[in-house]
């Protein structure tokens, strides 16, 4: 007797959730959590408070939007968790930016995609807007490295190719 049995698997990459439960205790300066609207951001200093006669130990945390440079502050007890963003950056060459600020990249398998534009949302960005730029202007190869994280993306740094 043989059973026609037919399953579909759907393949799932790791990373696929947009974020990760961290627990507060394992949060240090330099880590990724979610503050504020569930933005994406980077700790910038931790201090905890000592048991209080009500109970737990707490967290103060102050962490930057990895995005926009936003500040957030939050308290929370230290045995709570948080999420975490997961965070990707891949690298792409420029090929050309039009009139609107949109880029034409390729990465190293030959994908393309014109859906980034030049960033200009903190101080930083002004800068790398300018490498991106002048090493076109200039004729060079222009590497970017694009940040993303929970369904965002933005140039986050750009650098002339070594040839």
């Amino acid at each position: 007797m043989t059973d026609n049995f037919d399953a579909t698997f759907d393949k799932v990459d790791s990373g696929a959730s947009l974020t990760f439960p961290l627990s507060i205790s394992d949060v240090k300066k330099g880590t990724h959590i979610c503050l504020g609207d569930n933005r994406p951001c980077k700790v910038m200093e931790i201090t905890t408070s000592k048991t209080g006669k009500h109970g737990h130990a707490k967290a103060n945390i102050t962490a930057i939007d990895i995005f926009n440079g936003k500040k957030y502050q939050d308290v929370c007890p230290v045995s709570h968790a948080k999420d975490s963003p997961n965070i990707s950056r891949t690298e792409w060459t420029v090929m050309s930016v039009d009139d609107e600020g949109y880029l034409s990249l390729i990465d190293k398998t030959g994908k393309m995609r014109q859906d980034l534009k030049l960033p200009n949302e903190i101080e930083d960005d002004e800068v790398t807007s300018k490498k991106i730029r002048d090493g076109l202007d200039a004729g060079k190869t222009v590497l970017v490295t694009v940040l993303g994280a929970m369904g965002i993306e933005k140039i986050e740094d750009a650098k002339e190719a070594s040839d």
